[in-house]
């Protein structure tokens, strides 16, 4: 489903059953998998890569070198970032930096299962790990371990969760859920 208010520049980039909501802007160039859903006022630059069954909540910006894997939950209002050291590439002082992309674009990937709370910012080249759990407002700075629950700014590691969501009473390679039973075997750590 493409709202009739959604701007889609190439409907071949979709997969099939991904939804499209009002106002949402998907440029050509992106890669996007099957039963993804963009919620009102989403974001996607080319050069983006979304997997398969991924929620980006309304507001979200996904930029050019973002990653995001299968099974992805991305919370309303969600901000990437792509280049540590932004400025104009108008400006004289630094149109020559931005003539390669190599000079400036820093890559992220979110790893599958991860969940990524309201208005979190994720820093230029901060990759989350496969479950992990970023806890609203926060602003990752550095990589996020698989299953660890990250909050604050900087977000910093508070404890693990479970591929369920719940949190765990101890390190997801030594802790089963109480909510759901799952065992640190069974997360393949």
């Amino acid at each position: 489903m493409i709202h009739d208010q959604a701007l889609v520049d190439d409907l071949s980039v979709l997969g099939e059953g991904t939804d499209v909501w009002a106002y949402a802007h998907i440029m050509k160039g992106v890669q996007i998998g099957k039963r993804c859903s963009f919620g009102d006022h989403a974001f996607v630059e080319s050069g983006a890569v979304i997997g398969n069954n991924v929620t980006v909540k309304n507001q979200v910006l996904i930029w050019e070198g973002i990653t995001i894997e299968d099974d992805v939950f991305v919370g309303p209002r969600v901000t990437f970032t792509n280049d540590v050291f932004p400025r104009s590439p108008r400006g004289k002082s630094a149109a020559e930096r931005y003539d390669l992309k190599s000079s400036w674009l820093v890559s992220t990937t979110v790893g599958q299962g991860a969940s990524i709370g309201a208005g979190a910012i994720i820093c230029p080249g901060a990759n989350l790990g496969r479950y992990c759990m970023v806890a609203a407002g926060s602003v990752v700075t550095k990589d996020v371990p698989d299953f660890a629950l990250v909050m604050g700014n900087p977000a910093r590691h508070v404890g693990d969760v479970c591929s369920c969501g719940s949190k765990l009473d101890g390190p997801a390679s030594q802790s089963t859920c109480q909510h759901c039973g799952q065992t640190p075997e069974q997360r393949n750590l």
